[in-house]
């Protein structure tokens, strides 16, 4: 029997009421982050400098059906998208630079031109002023892990709300992104300089990861371990994101890195997949869902 690694609960989820003021906290704490800290932080240039070496590119389509989602809301994030590319596009990140999402797009509000979009509220699409502009932070962390910067902060989906329809990246490589609360950043470790170029087009949106030099280094981004399980009645998802790094001089394969383990409340009934049945943690306890993908076997073992 597998049992789960149990962490206390925090003092918020005991008390729902306090969340807010737990939220206001953090964000206060990130303010002064931003003006008090050691950090440098990554900042638009105009115009963008071109540099001549692609590291990484990549498009997701701007309009696809995600569950009983309106289309109406699908169609309003390009409009969100675009405000939001436009104030990324040209970013450069020079050596001991940060980048971080929330401070250089700042508050999606309807004063800035955003319209409602699809949000998920505890696993749930809703309508939101801003809405589905983590598309464009997940564009940006796929190819920030497709680079030599070091992801310093990236906030794990805590629910997998849809079926995988149409999928073109491995589960669980996204980020949640909520100003100024849950941010992407990353960070230049290396002696190039990194710059963003990212905009809508016609179906899609598009962004290219360029550098200044050639690099020493490409990375292939991967899933392993691939798994759900049932805890007390709920599904969950499991996996692993792996990547390896190639010598670009000679094509050879130099070594491979665990980069993240995901774990999510599935909001759907999975089909035609193996799911691992877990014990129900105890009373006053909560799951820590880094915790239950480590107790999962590598072979699920019955079905659902």
């Amino acid at each position: 029997m597998h049992q789960l690694v149990h962490r206390r609960t925090r003092l918020s989820e005991r008390h729902p009421s306090l969340y807010p003021l737990a939220v206001w906290v953090s964000r206060c704490r990130r303010r002064l982050r931003w003006l008090r800290g050691d950090e440098v932080w990554a900042m638009r240039r105009t115009p963008p400098a071109d540099m001549p070496v692609r590291v990484k590119a990549h498009r997701s389509l701007l309009l696809r059906q995600l569950g009983d989602s309106e289309m109406y809301l699908q169609h309003n994030k390009v409009t969100n998208l675009r405000l939001s590319a436009g104030r990324l596009d040209g970013v450069q990140i020079r050596p001991g630079e940060t980048f971080s999402f929330n401070k250089l797009v700042g508050n999606c509000t309807r004063r800035r031109g955003y319209v409602e979009g699809m949000r998920l509220s505890n696993g749930e699409a809703v309508p939101g002023v801003g809405g589905r502009i983590r598309q464009l932070a997940n564009l940006l962390h796929w190819m920030a892990m497709h680079s030599a910067l070091t992801v310093t902060e990236r906030s794990e989906h805590s629910f997998d709300p849809f079926p995988d329809n149409g999928r073109v990246l491995p589960w669980g490589t996204g980020c949640s992104i909520v100003y100024n609360y849950v941010d992407l950043q990353f960070r230049n470790d290396t002696e190039s300089t990194f710059e963003l170029r990212v905009g809508v087009g016609e179906r899609y949106l598009e962004g290219e990861l360029r550098a200044d030099r050639e690099q020493p280094t490409s990375f292939k981004v991967f899933a392993r371990d691939e798994r759900f399980y049932r805890l007390g009645g709920e599904y969950f998802r499991a996996n692993e994101i792996w990547r390896t790094v190639i010598d670009r001089r000679t094509g050879n394969t130099v070594g491979e890195e665990l980069l993240r383990r995901n774990c999510a409340l599935v909001k759907y009934v999975p089909e035609n997949v193996d799911v691992v049945e877990l014990t129900v943690p105890q009373r006053g306890l909560a799951d820590d869902p880094r915790a239950a993908a480590d107790a999962l076997p590598k072979v699920a073992q019955g079905t659902s």
